[in-house]
């Protein structure tokens, strides 16, 4: 009955509107005082939830891609990545994929993404000729290659909701290749659509031009090795890093490009203290509700109930995915991740998967519920950039889709694409 009175409470208040937080905070309260425990355990455990050093590292890497969105920094990656791939067919759209790697490696949110790069490219490829919704689509999809790359906050937290026993440096490794794969997947698939429709290509800039666009943003992606680089080697931590990847970031926007206002400085660090706040109260909520999990054995349960159904991890794993995918479509991504995890981690071990490849899977098959409705927060930022409506992107995004699950496919059933490059550096 416990297990009814938490997630019906949970499932009773997200339905009417409640935000997840307190979605979660109500309904440890209410199975708490079911169970007849005192009250203060719900906010002893939401304290330790927020409690954690490491969860440091989020709200410094959130400004720093709050500096770098406001500091023309995207204007500069896209200059470079219409160089690299705007001579491929659908040139503009192998542009937007391009440069949402380069991006994505450094704001690590795939929101701030869509809305960067969108701003840019969306307008660019209306003008040239390119349908909206292919702009729009393609503008989604790619963006969630940024929850992939370093440095990725979404990582972290899942690292923190699997009991802060996981390296960040080993789970920032692993996103790498999964997130150039999505990125090889959406390209090949904007070729064939580019093709289909008979969308343009660029022209190359010629290599004077190439190499003056690329030394014009090293110093946007010198953060990118300054935050890999330095939290792989372990020169310092993850927290440290996003230290210094803000100090950087606002130093690059201040002195070597000059592009950051006063404005754009307080309008960055508003936007940085208002997701964080988000964050870390989801976290602390759900701090309290994943505690409960565990004191009422749930995924213990969970792990003998999926052994009557199969003892194959291909099925198994096949059945983590939907239930996921199908969680993803109604849910946004960090409540989501700090959830499921204690869930659904813990049975994942259960049939042999390292939690470092979980972790990929799990971050790569939420974000591919940021881009699908009702509640997907990245297809509402595409849709609101290009100004059209969800059911009209929805109506050619499916091959799109189609790239996402097959990359998601390939990364869950093939492990080493995600611990083969964290195996190098131990």
């Amino acid at each position: 009955m416990e297990v009814w009175v938490l997630f019906g409470t949970f499932v009773f208040l997200l339905l009417i509107g409640t935000p997840v937080a307190f979605c979660l905070g109500v309904a440890s309260f209410a199975t708490v005082l079911y169970l007849g425990l005192p009250p203060v355990v719900v906010f002893q455990q939401l304290n330790s939830g927020v409690s954690i050093f490491a969860l440091m590292a989020i709200p410094f890497f959130i400004f720093a891609g709050e500096l770098m969105v406001r500091g023309d920094i995207a204007r500069r990656l896209v200059a470079l990545a219409g160089a690299v791939v705007g001579h491929m067919r659908g040139g503009l759209g192998q542009v937007n994929i391009a440069a949402s790697v380069l991006f994505g490696g450094i704001s690590g949110s795939a929101a701030a993404d869509a809305t960067a790069i969108g701003g840019l490219m969306i307008p660019q490829m209306k003008e040239k000729g390119y349908s909206v919704d292919y702009a729009v689509n393609v503008t989604v999809v790619s963006s969630i290659i940024a929850l992939m790359l370093p440095p990725s906050h979404n990582m972290i937290i899942y690292s923190i909701s699997a009991g802060g026993r996981l390296s960040i440096a080993d789970l920032f490794t692993a996103g790498i290749l999964p997130g150039l794969l999505l990125a090889v997947s959406l390209m090949v698939t904007a070729w064939f659509v580019a093709r289909k429709a008979g969308y343009p290509t660029e022209k190359f800039p010629g290599w004077n031009l190439f190499w003056a666009i690329f030394l014009n943003a090293i110093p946007g992606i010198l953060l990118i090795v300054i935050i890999f680089g330095g939290v792989r080697s372990g020169i310092f931590t993850a927290s440290e890093s996003s230290c210094i990847a803000a100090v950087y970031a606002l130093l690059v926007t201040t002195l070597a490009y000059r592009t950051m206002s006063w404005n754009g400085f307080v309008e960055a660090t508003k936007a940085a203290v208002r997701t964080t706040a988000m964050v870390l109260l989801v976290i602390g909520c759900a701090g309290s509700f994943g505690w409960l999990l565990a004191f009422l054995k749930i995924p213990a349960e969970l792990v003998s109930l999926l052994k009557t159904v199969s003892d194959n991890p291909i099925i198994i794993l096949l059945m983590l995915n939907l239930v996921l995918l199908l969680l993803g479509t109604f849910m946004d991504m960090s409540p989501l991740i700090v959830i499921t995890t204690p869930i659904f981690l813990p049975v994942a071990v259960a049939f042999g998967v390292d939690p470092v490849h979980f972790g990929v899977i799990l971050v790569l098959n939420l974000g591919i519920g940021l881009c699908t409705p009702p509640v997907g927060t990245v297809l509402f930022v595409g849709c609101a950039v290009g100004r059209i409506s969800v059911w009209q992107a929805i109506r050619t995004i499916w091959p799109f889709y189609g790239a996402a699950v097959f990359t998601l496919m390939m990364v869950t059933y093939i492990p080493s694409l995600s611990l083969w490059l964290p195996s190098l550096f131990r």
